[in-house]
């Protein structure tokens, strides 16, 4: 019985969070798949607009305002990219716009569309 058996000896207890971390998934190859995504994206070259198209950005960029709601496509890291929803900032010296937290600059836009303006004037339901 002066021996010590497996069970006789105590091991410390392991804390909450170092026990959660053994059975956390294990990326072996990580940032593989982010540089396969990266190299899977096809890129496009900037497109050069007509001058009736410049014309008419200008016409838009001239009409919207602070708190209107546009829909803009724009060139962004070597492809097109669209966002929807209400200006928040606009410098005309500086050139760029911001949607919600998007700030684009106006040689960047390809497309800028103005969007109907949700009122408040349908009558709330009662339940």
């Amino acid at each position: 019985m002066g021996r010590e058996g497996k069970r006789d000896r105590v091991r410390p207890k392991m804390d909450r969070a170092d026990r959660a971390k053994q059975f956390m998934p294990f990326d072996a190859l990580k940032g593989f798949q982010e540089a396969l995504r990266e190299k899977e994206r096809v890129r496009v070259p900037k497109r050069i607009l007509s001058e009736e198209e410049r014309e008419e950005l200008n016409r838009e960029l001239s009409r919207i305002g602070k708190m209107d709601m546009v829909e803009a496509e724009y060139f962004q890291d070597g492809e097109y990219v669209s966002v929807k929803g209400m200006v928040s900032g606009i410098n005309r010296q500086e050139g760029w716009l911001r949607i919600v937290n998007t700030q684009i600059r106006f040689e960047d836009i390809a497309r800028l569309t103005p969007l109907p303006t949700q009122t408040a004037s349908a009558p709330a339901s009662q339940f």
